[in-house]
C-alpha cells in the first residue's frame, strides 16, 4: 500500500489516497498546537509528492489560517491544485455576534463557502463538510442549499462531521428521495481508544455507503508511541490542554506497544494500520506539527497486521456501546423463527419462540 494507491470515497467515482492530510495544525495558535507556515508547506509538499491527493482542512482551523496557507502554497504551485481532492468545512462563526456567521442555514452556508474559496484561492471544493449539527437549521434547508451549490459547480461532493446518526440517517434518505447530492464520507472521532462510532454511525456509513474518515486516529497522541506508563512526555503540545491516558487507556497504549515492536515498526502506525482493516472504506486523517510526524505514520503503510494481531487489538479495545447496540452485534446476528437461525447463530442463544396453532 501507498498513497498513490488509491480508493474510491464511498460510493462516489472520487478516488483519494488511503490516508488523508490534516490541515487542522497549518498556521498560527494561540493555544501553541499549531505550526509555522514554513513547516506546513514542507508537511503539505512531502505528502503530496508521496502520491498522496486528500487535503483536508475547515473555515475556523487556526482562524482562518490553515485555509491561506493552502491556497497561498498552491498558487505558488501551478497545476497542483487540478491534482488534489481538497476539502473543507462550515459551521464554525468566523463574525463572534454575528448570528449568521455560521450554523448550517443557507445564507451562513453561501457566505462561509464564499470566504472558504476566497482563502484557497479556488473556485470550488471537491468535497465540503458539515463540520457540526446545526439543531437551529432544518436539515432540509442544508441539504437543499448545499445541492444547489453543488449543481452551481461550486462544490462536488457532499458529506458530514460529528452529528448522530439519526439527523444523518434521516438526511440521507431526504437527498435520495428528492434527487438531492447525497452524502459519500462521514468524518468521525475512531481510533483504538475511541470506538462507540461502532454503535450506530459506522454501521450506518456501511449500509448507505459512505466512507469514515477518522479524525483523531491516534486519540490525542496517546497512541503515538511518545506515551508510556509513569513516563514524562515532552513532544505533545496537546498535552497541557487534554492530559494524558487514563487508566483505561494503558491496557490499548501498551498491546499497540508490543505488536510495534514484534512487527519492528511505530505504534502510531500500528494504529493506523488497524484504522485501515477495519470494513468497508476507512480514511483516516493524518495531522502533524513536524515533517517527522509525518514520517512516522506513514510508517503505516507499510505495515501489516496478522488475523492474531488484529484479534488481539479488537479485544483489547472493545467500547461499551449505548443501548440498542449491544442486543444488535455478533452475537445476536440472529433470525429465530420456528425455530431456525441464520449467520450460524446456535439456537440456545434465545429460547425458543412459541409455537402457535395457527396454520398459514
Amino acid at each position: 500500500m501507498q498513497l498513490d494507491h488509491y480508493l474510491t470515497l464511498g460510493r462516489s467515482g472520487l478516488r483519494v489516497s488511503p490516508f488523508a492530510l490534516g490541515a487542522m495544525t497549518f498556521g498560527d495558535d494561540p493555544g501553541g498546537a499549531g505550526c509555522s507556515v514554513e513547516e506546513s508547506e514542507k508537511i503539505l509538499a512531502a505528502y503530496l509528492d508521496r502520491g498522496g491527493n486528500f487535503v483536508d482542512t475547515a473555515n475556523f482551523y487556526t482562524n482562518g489560517h490553515s485555509e491561506k496557507i493552502l491556497g497561498d502554497w498552491f498558487a505558488a504551485n501551478p497545476g497542483r491544485r487540478e491534482h488534489v481532492v481538497l476539502a473543507s468545512k462550515f459551521f464554525g462563526n468566523m463574525f463572534p455576534g454575528d448570528p449568521n456567521g455560521g450554523g448550517a442555514g443557507r445564507t451562513a452556508i453561501i457566505a462561509q463557502l464564499d470566504e472558504t474559496l476566497r482563502r484557497l484561492q479556488t473556485d470550488y471544493l471537491d468535497l465540503y463538510w458539515m463540520h457540526n449539527w446545526d439543531r437551529h437549521t432544518p436539515i432540509e434547508e442544508t441539504l437543499r442549499t448545499l445541492d444547489d451549490l453543488v449543481r452551481k459547480g461550486k462544490i462536488r461532493y457532499l458529506g458530514f462531521s460529528n452529528t448522530p446518526a439519526w439527523v444523518t440517517a434521516q438526511a440521507q434518505t431526504m437527498a435520495m428521495l428528492k434527487g438531492w447530492t447525497p452524502l459519500i464520507a462521514l468524518q468521525v472521532e475512531y481510533s483504538l481508544l475511541a470506538r462507540t462510532v461502532e454503535g450506530e454511525l459506522a454501521p450506518l456509513a456501511l449500509d448507505q455507503g459512505m466512507a469514515l474518515v477518522p479524525w483523531s486516529p491516534l486519540k490525542n497522541g496517546f497512541l503515538s508511541g511518545k506515551y508510556r506508563r509513569d513516563g514524562q512526555v515532552t513532544d505533545s503540545a496537546r498535552t497541557a490542554f487534554v492530559g494524558g491516558p487514563g487508566e483505561d487507556d494503558w491496557p490499548v497504549i501498551e498491546a499497540v506497544a508490543t505488536i510495534a515492536e514484534d512487527l519492528g515498526t511505530t505504534s502510531a502506525a500500528v494504529s493506523l494500520a488497524w484504522l485501515r482493516a477495519r470494513q468497508g472504506a476507512v480514511v483516516p486523517i493524518l495531522g502533524a506539527r513536524r515533517l517527522e510526524h509525518l514520517e512516522n505514520n506513514l510508517a503505516a503503510l507499510e505495515a501489516t497486521l496478522t488475523p492474531a494481531h488484529l484479534q488481539t487489538l479488537d479485544e483489547v479495545s472493545t467500547p461499551t456501546l449505548n443501548y440498542p447496540a449491544p442486543m444488535h452485534g455478533a452475537q445476536r446476528a440472529m433470525l429465530q423463527f420456528a425455530g431456525t437461525t441464520v449467520d450460524g447463530e446456535p439456537s440456545a442463544v434465545y429460547p425458543p419462540l412459541l409455537q402457535s396453532s395457527v396454520r398459514y
